[in-house]
């Protein structure tokens, strides 16, 4: 009687393994109809003081649209040395890379864009990429758009194509270097005052490549016009920075209860416009 119920038991644990097994493949077969079948991969930058598992809902988001199967950790430390973890297959389809960087409170954007630059050249030793897509929360946005100061021109490393913005506090954030009385000009995104950072930016508008990347600038209004942490027209300000140079240029403001600063990178309403902008056929 004993071997009849745990013959039963195994069965059914079978059963449901099975059908998990099944559920998650079928939840996750890759959508052709909808979204470009691309070898070109999409690179995560975490924000201040975070680290991947903030990129993680986002990820998971386009993993469960069908946009990709292939998702790796590239975790630097704080010298900058970049370890692989996961593998990207030849054939893999939108592969996406989450970055991890030990090194989460570095203020100073120079050291944030070496790191990011760390990734994107083991990335192309690696896997020999060309080109490459970069999707940024918070501080994770100046590792970005530092990195693009520094390496636009350098054509020997993988060229930007496009290009996510998430909470980016451009030109200042509350309670560290926001300007006084910031306003932004609605037509050109030009800033009335500008922080030291910013003054080092605004070499982008020369040297950001041409009509190459397609960008896309989102952020969150809780009401107040910021998203609790950064005011929308430090946001805004990106556009005087790229607007002219990019292929396109966007934004997109969020409201409501997840567009707060820690809550956009978990915002399903987020999740659909990124994926869209990144992916969408």
């Amino acid at each position: 009687m004993k071997k009849k119920y745990l013959l039963i038991g195994l069965l059914t644990a079978l059963t449901i393994i099975l059908g998990l097994f099944c559920y998650q493949s079928w939840a996750h077969d890759l959508n052709k109809t909808d979204y470009v079948q691309s070898k070109t991969p999409t690179i995560f930058f975490h924000g201040y003081g975070s680290s991947a598992n903030a990129e993680t809902h986002m990820v998971n988001a386009a993993k469960s649209a069908g946009v990709t199967k292939t998702i790796i950790l590239a975790d630097v430390d704080q010298k900058g040395q970049v370890t692989l973890i996961g593998t990207i297959p030849k054939n893999a389809v939108n592969p996406i890379v989450k970055v991890n960087f030990a090194d989460n409170r570095n203020t100073n954007y120079e050291t944030d864009a070496l790191y990011a630059k760390a990734v994107v050249t083991k990335l192309q030793k690696t896997y020999h990429f060309k080109k490459m897509n970069m999707v940024g929360h918070s501080m994770g946005n100046m590792a970005i758009n530092f990195y693009m100061l520094a390496n636009a021109g350098d054509k020997s490393l993988p060229q930007l194509q496009k290009q996510v913005d998430l909470a980016g506090h451009f030109d200042g954030i509350k309670g560290y270097e926001l300007p006084e009385g910031l306003t932004v000009d609605k037509k050109t995104g030009r800033p009335n005052k500008m922080t030291a950072a910013y003054k080092r930016l605004l070499q982008l508008r020369q040297s950001y490549p041409e009509n190459q990347v397609d960008v896309l600038n989102l952020y969150g209004d809780i009401g107040d016009g910021s998203d609790g942490v950064v005011t929308n027209d430090s946001s805004r300000t990106l556009k005087y920075l790229i607007g002219k140079k990019a292929k396109s240029y966007q934004e997109h403001r969020f409201t409501g209860k997840l567009a707060s600063h820690s809550k956009l990178h978990e915002n399903p309403q987020v999740d659909k416009v990124l994926i869209n902008f990144l992916w969408g056929k």
